[in-house]
């Protein structure tokens, strides 16, 4: 593993460790379409959950161990679940997604709303609905009580704009989300982990939001 966190990963390469006040956070590269897998560890008590079991299951079972409380993922689309029911079906790991996008995913046990948290042991995930990428898509925000903010954002921000949308009504929502329940809320300094690629902040993407409305994608 990496010990100084760049958020760069190459896929099958080793994982990114950020080591933060109460949490770990390892970013893995996964599969042939460059998907991020995040493993957040609770320092507290050693509660693991994962973001995304995108591919290549035996690499994450490797990097999760013995124990893993769940499994979040951020949409339905198949390169973010291909290693999902191999990964459940070994741990006996909860499998987490929106309602919204839970039928698209092969194997759910709880279904999650908008402002609903997952417990990483004692720290928390608040979950946030962003409607555009799928219907079900969602964000997990981490308040670190350090004063950073931390995102997963799945597909539904990315460093230069919002993930793919397939008509105007979809990438008006998203826009609109990400601005109100994204931009609106956190400020500059929040960092967040894409789906796949490399990491940002708020603050270095805030400035094309505009630029991002007036292109339309």
């Amino acid at each position: 593993m990496m010990s100084d966190y760049t958020g760069d990963v190459t896929p099958g390469g080793p994982a990114a460790v950020r080591d933060l006040t109460h949490l770990t956070v390892s970013k893995a590269s996964v599969g042939p379409m460059d998907n991020n897998a995040y493993l957040l560890r609770c320092k507290a008590d050693g509660t693991q959950v994962l973001i995304d079991a995108a591919n290549d299951a035996a690499m994450l079972l490797a990097q999760v161990g013995s124990s893993l409380a769940a499994v979040v993922t951020t949409h339905r689309h198949p390169d973010h679940w291909q290693a999902l029911s191999e990964v459940v079906s070994t741990t006996g790991a909860a499998s987490l997604a929106h309602a919204d996008d839970a039928s698209g995913i092969p194997v759910v046990t709880s279904t999650l709303r908008d402002g609903d948290t997952v417990a990483v042991g004692d720290c928390s995930l608040e979950v946030i609905h962003i409607v555009g990428h799928t219907p079900g898509s969602v964000v997990l925000a981490y308040r670190d009580p350090a004063g950073t903010a931390h995102l997963f954002t799945g597909d539904s921000l990315f460093p230069g704009g919002p993930g793919r949308t397939r008509n105007p009504r979809d990438f008006g929502s998203i826009m609109t989300d990400l601005e109100t329940k994204i931009f609106g809320r956190f400020p500059d300094d929040t960092w967040f982990y894409p789906g796949h690629g490399r990491d940002s902040t708020l603050g270095t993407e805030r400035p094309a939001i505009p630029e991002w409305r007036a292109r339309g994608w």
